[in-house]
């Protein structure tokens, strides 16, 4: 019941913002950095995050750092200090974050032993579940669909568990709740490790 509220959320959300964006302005780069310098205490200066549980935004695709703020402003993905920044911001300040954040270098991701058995098992797991399908052939994102290399581990592990439990939805058609829905917290320990390491 939890899960189809969320979509129905989600679902008009997405008309109302879309509708928006019939007349929108395009993007300002420029403007989302002077914008931005009030995200860096938390997300880095540079967009890199060095915070627990904390994501970093460097190179994240623009459609999915708008689609986020959009979801934290109307309510749809909660968290208590997002929610009300997204809310004061408007959607011409929203695609300027996006645009900026995009342009943004990715993280570096931390080095990663071939032997680590976390690494295969992540590797075969993202293979079952068509992670690429998605997000990339190189894990970088695309659109609405969020990159996930370079990623910090405890943020795609937490962004795992939420999927799984329904506290958080996606874009799309309920597509990361089918794939975690047979997800262990193992498996879901490897996913994140092995996403997390890749360049």
């Amino acid at each position: 019941m939890i899960q189809t509220r969320n979509l129905l959320l989600l679902s008009l959300a997405a008309f109302v913002w879309f509708f928006e964006c019939g007349q929108a302005q395009a993007a300002d780069a420029a403007a989302g950095k002077e914008l931005a310098e009030g995200c860096a205490g938390c997300h880095g200066a540079d967009g890199v995050s060095q915070t627990p549980l904390t994501p970093s935004l460097a190179g994240e695709p623009d459609d999915f750092i708008q689609w986020q703020l959009v979801f934290f402003r109307g309510g749809t993905r909660k968290n208590e200090v997002m929610g009300p920044i997204a809310e004061a911001l408007d959607n011409q300040q929203i695609r300027n974050l996006g645009a900026y954040y995009a342009s943004l270098t990715p993280p570096r991701p931390p080095s990663a032993l071939a032997t680590d058995p976390l690494m295969q098992t992540g590797a075969n797991l993202a293979i079952e579940h068509r992670c690429k399908s998605c997000h990339g052939e190189d894990f970088a994102g695309g659109g609405p669909a969020a990159r996930l290399a370079g990623q910090r581990e405890d943020v795609l592990l937490k962004a795992l568990r939420d999927f799984k439990s329904g506290a958080r939805v996606g874009t799309g058609v309920a597509s990361m709740a089918d794939v975690t829905f047979e997800l262990g917290d193992a498996d879901m320990q490897a996913l994140a490790h092995y996403m997390a390491t890749q360049p």
